[in-house]
């Protein structure tokens, strides 16, 4: 079971990313799963920013993020998405996702100009 993570990198105050989480090798359809991100800033501990169930599509954002943040998933794909747009400072940190109980790599992100 893995969960490859992409995107990330360094952007500029109000800028945009989008963030990738490949998932392989689970037991059930990616379609079955609910799907987490989460962020964790320096010196601070992990937060849950955005979650999809990706058979019904329902979505949930954190109070930090709602507005700015979209998360999605492509069920032929069987990956995740998280596009993150009017970043700011103290949205920089560590990028996770997890489904099923596993985690991705985590992918760094850096807002600063």
């Amino acid at each position: 079971v893995q969960l490859v993570q992409s995107g990330g990198g360094l952007v500029q105050p109000g800028g945009s990313l989008r963030l990738s989480c490949a998932a392989s090798g689970f037991t059930y359809t990616f379609n079955n799963y609910i799907m987490n991100w989460y962020r964790q800033a320096p010196g601070k501990e992990r937060e849950l920013v955005a979650t999809i169930n990706n058979l019904n599509g329902d979505r949930e954002y954190g109070n930090s993020v709602k507005g700015r943040f979209t998360i999605s998933g492509d069920n032929t794909k069987n990956t995740g998405y998280l596009e993150i747009s009017s970043l700011k400072p103290e949205d920089t940190g560590v990028y996770f996702c997890s489904m099923g109980g596993y985690w991705g790599q985590g992918t760094k992100v850096t807002v600063s100009s």
